[in-house]
């Protein structure tokens, strides 16, 4: 798919496809006023006869408007005008896409970049409509042999700017938005994959990939020899079913001009099937376990959407790979574990293993000395219940850190809503036989994964990310992985390196 933006009159464009807003009802965008005007009333007079009301996302394709020079033009519905927000624009960016595409325009110069938006910018429209784009044209299909194509699929898209002031600011918004839509496809392809494909191995060979395709990037792997040697008994105990060795992999970005710079650590949960172990889950919809490594598949496209930057920055990311599986070898509830931090915790359930994964790796990149760490993971169901399939639970020790985040998740359009994280919900962790539990009860259960958590984040600053609810869509035919969180990630990291905007 081939972006470019320019400036100029519609009359002028001669192309497949023009595209326009109608807000309703049926006032024409300043855009379509001007082609309305060299058509003679052409457009105008369609209206009147009711045939576009100018709703959100409704369409209405021409053809061969009088004194148009391009063959089509695309009358996009945009609501009322003055109620035209993020959520408005980019569905009906979504909707524009998928229509091109099923109606053959190989190309198209769009105007809705254009139209006001409430508190957003050029760069914003322009980058918003880009990774909209890209997610509309996604698809998984690389393991079907029948591969269902559109006929003439859309190739060529230019999203108009009002002045040719802002042409490098649209610009960079394309850099900038392709380059995290490659981290998105990177995170829905590895997310996607089967689990008998998608092993820790698998995942081992993805951040491989990272360092042989980027200068900046390398990528060490720490095996479960290795592991031993370290004292991580509790990421080990939940491979031990798996007929699949555990592997963590370090992924690491130098791109700041101090390589002596303390980076930000990004550690996503790898659990590349998890059957709930001995504590075995329902059959129902258990296939969509293998979505709970969404939390490494998330760092490895934020790490693929840092290296295609190029970003001054050093970010080391840790995919934590494993294997939950019953078995003969497999842990057990009633099972103490000693974590690599020496801390003991008594395992109630061994479907409460992410963070008994975490919470090893957490230990493991103290040595990187890091300016703050940020743990992703499809963590707990209690993060659905509480904000369902919008929202990634945020939790934090850090203040700050946490504000950062909170602000690249608006600026991005990838939400996050932050819990509480208070020293009362620690006391459901305690235990009779160890240090404290793995489970603390029915109430609050994204709170307290994140207080066990937290009691190996002591040495740097820390954010916890559950994306339970938002990592993936469930059930029918739109069921897969949404690519979250790397769009937010992303915009961190470019907040941090002094990137983040468009001029």
């Amino acid at each position: 798919m081939e972006f470019s933006v320019k400036s100029g009159s519609p009359e002028k464009q001669r192309s497949a496809c023009i595209v326009v807003g109608v807000f309703e009802p049926r006032r024409l965008s300043a855009i379509a006023e001007q082609l309305d005007e060299i058509s003679e009333g052409y457009i105008s007079n369609l209206l009147r006869r009711g045939d576009l009301e100018g709703k959100s996302g409704q369409m209405l394709l021409l053809h061969q408007v009088p004194n148009i020079l391009s063959e089509r033009v695309l009358l996009v519905g945009c609501g009322k005008e003055r109620e035209l927000d993020e959520r408005q624009y980019r569905q009906i960016i979504s909707k524009t896409i998928n229509t091109l595409n099923e109606t053959g325009s190989m190309e198209a110069v769009c105007f809705l970049s254009e139209l006001h938006v409430k508190g957003r910018d050029t760069y914003w429209k322009v980058r918003q409509a880009i990774e909209a784009t890209q997610d509309c044209l996604y698809s998984f299909n690389s393991l079907k042999t029948r591969k269902e194509e559109p006929r003439r699929p859309l190739r060529k898209i230019v999203f108009n700017v009002p002045t040719r002031r802002e042409l490098p600011i649209g610009e960079r918004a394309i850099n900038h938005g392709l380059a995290v839509s490659k981290g998105i496809e990177t995170c829905k392809n590895v997310a996607n994959m089967p689990p008998n494909i998608c092993n820790p191995v698998y995942l081992a060979e993805q951040a491989k990939l990272l360092e042989n395709n980027y200068e900046k990037v390398t990528t060490t792997i720490v095996d479960e020899q290795e592991m031993e040697e370290l004292g991580m008994g509790s990421y080990l105990a939940v491979g031990r079913g798996s007929a699949n060795e555990s592997i963590m992999s370090i992924i690491k970005y130098s791109g700041g001009s101090d390589d002596l710079a303390n980076p930000i650590v990004l550690v996503g949960k790898g659990v590349t099937f998890d059957s709930g172990g001995i504590s075995l889950k329902p059959s129902p919809a258990m296939d969509e376990m293998k979505y709970d490594m969404g939390g490494a598949a998330g760092v490895l496209g934020t790490m693929h959407a840092l290296a295609e930057l190029g970003l001054p920055i050093n970010v080391i990311g840790v995919l934590a790979g494993c294997e939950n599986m019953p078995g003969g070898n497999a842990y057990r509830p009633g099972d103490i574990l000693t974590t690599m931090s020496g801390q003991t915790v008594e395992v109630l359930n061994t479907d409460a293993e992410g963070r008994l994964v975490l919470c090893d790796a957490l230990t493991y990149v103290e040595r990187f000395e890091p300016e703050a760490v940020i743990d992703i993971a499809t963590l707990t169901g209690a993060c659905v219940i509480a904000l369902g399939k919008h929202a990634s639970g945020l939790l934090s020790t850090h203040n700050p850190l946490a504000h950062e985040l909170m602000n690249a998740s608006d600026q991005s359009g990838d939400r996050a809503w932050r819990l509480p994280l208070w020293d009362e919900y620690q006391d459901q962790l305690d235990s009779p036989f160890a240090d404290f539990t793995n489970l603390g009860g029915k109430g609050a259960g994204t709170i307290t994964a994140a207080c066990f958590l937290s009691r190996f984040t002591k040495k740097y600053h820390w954010a916890h990310l559950d994306i339970a609810g938002t990592a993936w869509r469930s059930g029918g035919k739109d069921k897969g992985s949404t690519g979250r969180p790397v769009s937010m990630m992303t915009q961190f990291l470019l907040n941090r390196s002094g990137q983040e905007q468009g001029e």
